[in-house]
């Protein structure tokens, strides 16, 4: 493969020997990955997925004899699912976290049945429907990973992997966030360090982010 701002190569072979083709990115079990390492083209096609889950369930949004706490937990058992799937991985920056944020709102003012003219705040929206928010959801899937990774030994693969130094400088001004910079971020907003994730029940009380209508 080759990845980086320099672009360095590295060839990569599958178990017969083979060597595997350079592209700029493939997916894998639903997630697209890119030779930059961003996140973007994911959670488009993540969006784009949802909106497909969305429309199935359109005629039962927009009926309105059907209770909203039906429809809001649609929402959150069904179509945040499908956005979310594979957002253990994300390497997300302040692009793909408005994409999130415009989509889950446009979906919930549907739910609510208010437009943009009503001016309404995202979390004034959140709380009265009673959901956690998307970025909150998906730092919890980070963190739900980095724990259950931490807590393999440290010759397994995963480990080692997670914990490695890449050698070499990173270039000057602002680059491009590592997913470890994301968990470090989570782990600070959330006042946690990595010798938490020791105690399993612990860790997945501390990150959990419940929605409120839920429990």
């Amino acid at each position: 493969m080759v990845s980086g701002r320099n672009r360095t190569k590295v060839n990569i072979k599958d178990k017969e020997g083979r060597e595997l083709n350079q592209v700029d990115q493939f997916k894998y079990l639903g997630v697209t990955f890119s030779e930059e390492g961003e996140s973007e083209t994911t959670v488009r096609a993540r969006v784009k997925a949802a909106w497909q889950k969305w429309r199935e369930l359109e005629p039962v949004i927009a009926d309105k004899k059907i209770p909203r706490k039906l429809k809001t937990k649609l929402y959150t058992t069904v179509v945040r699912p499908v956005i979310l799937y594979g957002a253990e991985c994300w390497t997300t920056g302040v692009k793909e976290e408005n994409i999130l944020e415009k989509t889950e709102m446009r979906m919930l003012r549907r739910i609510k049945g208010v437009t943009l003219k009503d001016k309404m705040k995202s979390e004034d929206m959140r709380k009265e429907l009673g959901v956690g928010s998307m970025k909150s959801k998906a730092r919890e899937s980070r963190l739900r990973w980095f724990g259950h990774v931490h807590r393999r030994e440290q010759e397994s693969n995963l480990r080692q992997v997670m914990d490695m130094e890449v050698p070499g400088r990173r270039p000057r001004g602002r680059t491009r966030g590592r997913w470890r910079d994301l968990v470090d971020r989570d782990m600070r907003e959330l006042r946690v360090v990595p010798e938490d994730a020791d105690d399993r029940d612990f860790w997945r009380r501390r990150i959990r982010t419940a929605d409120p209508s839920l429990g």
